[in-house]
């Protein structure tokens, strides 16, 4: 099994690598709304994957506490493992 093979959303996967030397929800919440700026949605794999966010859904409650202003569409995807699961899918709107 080829560990290092990606999958996901083609451009948060190759557009960034997010690098990050901090992993406080303020740095999560930060590169989750720096994700979802410039591609618009983000599912909860993609977010864990690609981003290291293991709570994807506790950071977008936190984000619309904040009056960030993101929708939740239900959704289907696959892990790295190739199962699949119902992900939600974070589309953002604006920021309040």
């Amino acid at each position: 099994m080829n560990v290092n093979k990606k999958k996901g959303h083609p451009k948060v996967a190759q557009n960034h690598t997010y690098q990050h030397t901090n992993n406080s929800a303020i740095s999560q919440r930060a590169r989750l709304v720096e994700a979802l700026q410039e591609h618009g949605s983000i599912t909860t794999i993609e977010a864990r994957r690609d981003l290291d966010i293991m709570m994807p859904a506790t950071r977008i409650f936190e984000l619309r506490e904040q009056g960030f202003k993101i929708d939740t569409v239900w959704t289907n995807g696959a892990t790295d493992q190739g199962k699949q699961h119902r992900v939600a899918r974070y589309v953002w709107r604006a920021a309040t």
